[in-house]
């Protein structure tokens, strides 16, 4: 749902259109970058930009590639699927954390999600993993941990591999540790609008397998997925090789045992890499950003029935990529604060239509009913607000002003409505 055609105009405290804040350090690696003179691709930028990450997240293996979508695609490849195997997934996420499966010939079940994490709820999973789940695939909805232990205790009871979708959840902590080495396989998007930023487009792949991270960079770097043996060759055998035929002298060295499939060109350019250090050196900043709108926000809701917060674990931090509520008085007071909040200039945007529900999985033979507790509280309490670093301390003091009206206009405006009904329905009742 956006509420943009509502007010039809330009909105005070917009949602995000840049996650995170681009400034003076961000212009200044571009320049040290562009002065050197050297390569613009498969640089030391890159290099560091990884080793820097790897670090920062705790994983065995970081690798940047040119989306968060590209990451999700290599995590699906890493799997191997095979006709009959079994992958569970959430519903409650941006669709390309699963759209890679629609490639593949496996049967995809959806878990229902905790109404009030909206992550994918461990209970629910208990029930639908089998010997022939070969996959998990989950995300840390808006910046708030999903249960891992309980999922990993339950991936490896079965043999199961499970992939973090982590494009929320970077600057978030689960008891201590980082999103995105928590699982097996994480996958992070720097897109324009999440938590950090590499000029618009960019993701990151982590490994716990070192044989994983050595499939991702052959195929980022467009060579073949495959299996090789080493190859000796004699030099009668050895065709006359030129010293400037690049690569050439290279192909004799191996044998192709098997091909699982193609390489691509997943490379990250070396100025989304410099800008990518300079944005992880500002993390915490921006999410400490984050968490201060969050406050007030929580502070401001707080007051009023029927609002349920969408709180962290007492042991977890939430790195809010997303600012969501719970409004449980009701469809028409929910729809009166839509309103209401946006002709205040606050914009609404609804994150994320269930999956399940989607056109391309109801195809594959999923609907209405199979997620009891996502569709229930998309279509009836679901609410975000804008929450992001750019927004100024006059903006703030706007939305959480607009957010306090309008919660009052609408239990104000939905409670003259049900007052007219009942009067309507005894003066019925006296004619009668």
């Amino acid at each position: 749902m956006s509420a943009v055609a509502l007010a039809g105009g330009t909105h005070r405290v917009p949602f995000a259109r840049r996650g995170s804040v681009l400034g003076e350090a961000d212009l200044a690696a571009l320049a040290e970058l562009v002065r050197a003179e050297g390569t613009l691709t498969s640089g030391v930028w890159r290099d560091r930009f990884e080793e820097r990450f790897r670090e920062r997240i705790g994983a065995r293996h970081a690798l940047t590639v040119t989306s968060g979508t590209v990451a999700l695609e290599l995590a699906t490849r890493l799997l191997d699927l095979a006709p009959g195997d079994e992958v569970i997934a959430t519903p409650q996420t941006f669709q390309a954390t699963i759209q890679p499966l629609l490639d593949h010939d496996v049967r995809v079940r959806f878990c229902d999600v905790d109404p009030d994490t909206l992550n994918m709820d461990p209970d629910v999973l208990e029930t639908l993993v089998t010997d022939r789940t070969r996959a998990i695939f989950l995300v840390h909805y808006g910046g708030n941990p999903a249960d891992m232990d309980r999922i990993m205790a339950i991936a490896r009871r079965h043999g199961a591999i499970v992939v973090e979708d982590s494009a929320h959840g970077i600057g978030a902590l689960y008891k201590g540790r980082h999103p995105g080495a928590l699982a097996d396989i994480g996958c992070f998007s720097f897109h324009s609008t999440k938590n950090i930023t590499t000029l618009g487009e960019g993701g990151m792949i982590t490994l716990a397998r070192d044989e994983w991270a050595e499939r991702v960079l052959r195929i980022r770097d467009n060579e073949v997925d495959g299996v090789f043996t080493p190859r000796t060759v004699a030099d009668e055998e050895r065709p006359a090789l030129l010293p400037w035929m690049k690569f050439a002298d290279s192909v004799y060295r191996h044998t192709a045992v098997g091909i699982r499939g193609a390489g691509t060109n997943a490379t990250m350019s070396e100025a989304a890499a410099a800008v990518g250090m300079v944005q992880l050196d500002s993390l915490d900043r921006f999410v400490d950003r984050r968490r201060w709108i969050a406050g007030r926000l929580d502070e401001a809701l707080s007051a009023f029935p029927g609002v349920r917060l969408h709180r962290a674990a007492p042991d977890s931090r939430h790195s809010y990529h997303l600012y969501t509520f719970f409004l449980t008085a009701g469809r028409e007071v929910r729809e009166h604060f839509v309103r209401a909040v946006d002709l205040l200039g606050v914009e609404i945007q609804l994150r994320y239509f269930p999956l399940h529900l989607s056109p391309e999985w109801r195809l594959r033979g999923h609907g209405a009913g199979e997620c009891p507790q996502a569709e229930r509280v998309w279509f009836e309490e679901h609410m975000n607000l804008p929450c992001h670093p750019g927004l100024t301390d006059d903006q703030v003091d706007h939305l959480v002003s607009a957010v306090t009206r309008a919660m009052r206009e609408a239990y104000e405006k939905a409670g003259a409505k049900a007052g007219a009904k009942a009067g309507a329905k005894a003066n019925l009742a006296r004619t009668a």
